[in-house]
């Protein structure tokens, strides 16, 4: 018998499920919907309250699964109680799984739910577990982007295959790659970065205030006006400078540490003499963790999915802790 494999896309469902920010898609239903080839997996809404057809690339990664010898199941989810029924079936059996997704939150909002299912609580932490981890290696998983052109996604900035047929290839073959991970205080994960701050109706920055730690490193104590944040597991160009100036230079999603900086508006000169002007200092470290307590509301996008951060959010790497075939 082939290697059993599902390809999963997500749905619009009505509910975001627990952890709304990081969800990534809309969360309704309470039980998956398996899959025949009519499921949409990553196709978007049909006309019609018909059940949407899947696209050509999700076709072509089956295709070329099943001529490897897989049986091939498309699925579509549409909550967390979905996603948790298909890696159960899945990654979590003798099972491989694949995620179809148009942006990276789409992925994000599995592997979030692959490490609920996956970490042990603090008492019932394995002996054998590293110190610098709080879950054991996730299974891996398959990503099928539905962008034929991204340059800046998940796919991108992990050197993964992009095409339907490599990626299946990678599947068929096990070839796989670890990266680290980032997980939250607020139950999520990162896989690439966040960038954190605002701007208005004119596209300039907006200034907040907060307080950000990286280890023991102080970058902002939170007297400092900000025009970004950044805190970056994989590079790429949303992360890549402001006002010219570089921000984050090296990130390397495989190193066990994360890459932040903070770009802070200062201004030199005196007022009274006409020669007061606003320039931005970059302030960059990199450790194992990061705090960020803002003094006001602050707007951020996480791995393509946005919100607002009202509270202290700390980031946290796992290292090497999670998969994907490559």
């Amino acid at each position: 018998m082939g290697d059993q494999v599902v390809l999963l896309g997500l749905g619009q469902g009505d509910d975001t499920g627990d952890d709304c920010d990081s969800c990534g898609t809309g969360c309704s239903a309470d039980s998956a919907r398996g899959g025949s080839d009519a499921a949409s997996c990553g196709s978007g809404c049909g006309g019609n309250g018909e059940p949407p057809t899947p696209r050509a690339a999700v076709l072509a990664c089956r295709d070329a699964l099943r001529a490897g010898g897989a049986e091939v199941r498309l699925v579509e989810a549409n909550s967390d109680a979905e996603i948790d029924t298909v890696l159960k079936e899945t990654v979590l059996a003798d099972g491989k799984l694949v995620v179809v997704g148009n942006d990276d939150g789409e992925a994000r909002a599995v592997v979030r739910r692959l490490v609920r299912r996956c970490a042990p609580p603090p008492s019932k932490r394995p002996a054998d577990l590293p110190a610098d981890r709080t879950l054991p290696d996730l299974p891996p998983i398959g990503l099928l982007s539905l962008d034929r052109n991204g340059t800046d996604d998940l796919v991108a900035r992990l050197g993964l295959p992009r095409d339907p047929a490599k990626v299946a290839a990678a599947v068929l073959a096990g070839r796989t790659a670890r990266f680290d991970l980032l997980r939250t205080d607020g139950g999520s994960v990162t896989l690439h970065g966040a960038l954190l701050g605002g701007a208005d109706e004119d596209g300039r920055p907006v200034p907040w205030r907060a307080v950000v730690n990286v280890d023991d490193a102080v970058l902002s104590d939170g007297t400092d006006p900000l025009l970004l944040c950044t805190v970056v597991n994989a590079p790429g160009d949303s992360y890549t400078e402001v006002d010219g100036l570089p921000l984050v230079t090296a990130a390397d999603p495989a190193d066990g540490s994360v890459d932040v900086a903070v770009a802070v508006l200062r201004y030199v000169g005196k007022r009274w003499l006409g020669n007061r002007r606003a320039r931005v200092e970059v302030r960059r470290a990199h450790g194992r963790a990061v705090a960020v307590t803002p003094t006001e509301d602050v707007p951020f996008v996480d791995d393509a999915v946005t919100g607002t951060l009202t509270r202290k959010r700390t980031w946290w790497v796992e290292r090497g802790a999670w998969a994907v075939y490559r």
